[in-house]
């Protein structure tokens, strides 16, 4: 079998730990350098400050230890501005962000990194890796959303800021929060110990009816009004199968114990299709192919009106199983009977239990988590479901892990423009199978 790209055999690893740790790495070696301050306050800065930086950021504030938010860093005034109110009706007494100290900006992080023990990373993806990169030069604990980039040459970026994290034994806790959640760990324990046999195939879903939408205001140049939506651009977003889809496809990698090796599928833009809407897709329909022959079929879509369905089903040689982030696990062998069945009451918020776990390591200068490699490969294996649903084509992993194609723009600035650009009418190019090239 073809090892993962972190080349390391999963297989064994998952079973020495018994993911006990939703795939923590546990070392006894204290941290070097855990408080920047040489104090037993932990510093946090807080880069992006949107709906879900704000949400991480009250996280982290509301685990028990002693933390302040020193830092606050985001390329818009207003977005910082909303962020520092909502968490100081809250956290006054947690809050020390002077407005020396909240900076604005593409190179607001470069200010707000430097000053603190923990960085919380929550821009929009296609910043990650090099925040990513910069937050483990500065030897900083790091907490950052999913996912972790939107194509080739940002996996690799990820990939390689990881493995230098590993060797300064930065603490890396990655918002895949399934694997912190109760049912998914129990559950995985299980099927580790061979509960429902070897996983022969698999469902996963993520259809919903879709996000916002920010209008185009006047004035605004081509980089605000992409940057204000992010959603609908590939280099900030990487389409909806990618910024949403990857936790669905994370917890088919997880149960595989690996990733796959090909991909094949079909999406294209049927219900939302107007010039709000930038470039992506609506719909994705791939099957991830394993190297075992195990084949996963993954399905998402955005469309208004539908039946909504978010969860994950896999069937093993000897029985199967069904998931869900509302808590739900229940597993059956091929007669009928209850395998177990997860009580959904009083599981412990697993936004939450990411924060409490990597701000319990750093407070014990302990190293447990790197979070990175499966979540890069769970990026990418998203990823290469949108190449194969834009070209058509099947997508081989290492092939695909190699493509120079970088969606990113040449300068960020206000005024410089991003690679993909609309025509007279307001539209944006978008793919067509058999003719978009993507690696």
């Amino acid at each position: 079998m073809k090892k993962p790209i972190n080349q390391q055999d999963r297989r064994d690893f998952l079973k020495a730990t018994a993911m006990l740790a939703g795939g923590a790495m546990i070392s006894s070696i204290p941290l070097a350098g855990a408080y920047a301050s040489g104090s037993d306050t932990i510093k946090i800065a807080l880069i992006g400050c949107g709906d879900r930086g704000t949400g991480a950021a009250f996280q982290a504030l509301s685990t028990k230890f002693n933390l302040k938010l020193v830092a606050m860093a985001d390329a818009f005034q207003d977005r910082l501005d909303s962020s520092y109110q909502s968490l100081s009706s809250k956290f006054a007494a947690k809050m020390d962000v002077p407005k020396e100290r909240q900076f604005v900006g593409f190179d607001a992080y470069l200010k707000a990194i430097p000053l603190a023990d923990v960085v919380l990373l929550t821009t929009p993806p296609g910043f990650r890796p090099i925040h990513f990169e910069e937050a483990v030069k500065q030897n900083k604990q790091i907490f950052m959303e999913k996912p972790v980039a939107v194509d080739a040459p940002g996996i690799r970026k990820v990939l390689a800021a990881a493995e230098e994290a590993k060797k300064k034994k930065l603490n890396v806790v990655v918002g895949l929060q399934r694997r912190y959640q109760t049912n998914y760990r129990e559950s995985m324990k299980r099927i580790n110990d061979g509960a429902i046999g070897d996983i022969m195939s698999g469902q996963v879903y993520w259809n919903s009816g879709g996000v916002w939408v920010r209008p185009r205001i006047a004035n605004q140049t081509e980089m605000e009004y992409q940057m204000r939506n992010w959603y609908y651009f590939n280099w900030l977003c990487g389409d909806h199968i990618v910024e949403q889809h990857v936790h669905n496809i994370d917890i088919a990698n997880w149960i595989k114990n690996g990733h796959p090796v090909s991909v094949q599928g079909t999406g294209s833009r049927a219900w939302r299709t107007g010039k709000d809407y930038g470039e992506i897709y609506d719909n994705h329909s791939i099957e991830l192919t394993y190297a075992d022959g195990a084949v996963i079929n993954s399905q998402c879509r955005h469309f208004e009106g539908i039946s909504n369905r978010v969860d994950e089903t896999f069937q093993g040689t000897k029985g199967k199983i069904y998931l869900s982030g509302s808590n739900q696990a229940i597993m059956k062998d091929y007669s009928g009977k209850e395998l177990y069945n997860h009580n959904t009451k009083g599981n412990a918020n697993p936004y939450q239990t990411e924060h409490d776990e990597l701000f319990d390591a750093v407070s014990k200068g302990e190293y447990k988590f790197s979070n990175v490699d499966y979540a890069a490969t769970s990026t990418f294996s998203s990823i290469i479901g949108r190449y194969a649903t834009y070209s058509g084509q099947t997508i081989k992993w290492d092939e695909a892990l190699a493509s120079n194609i970088s969606l990113m723009p040449d300068r960020f600035a206000w005024d410089a423009n991003p690679k993909l650009m609309p025509d007279e009418k307001g539209l944006y190019p978008i793919a067509i199978p058999g003719q978009t090239k993507v690696i």
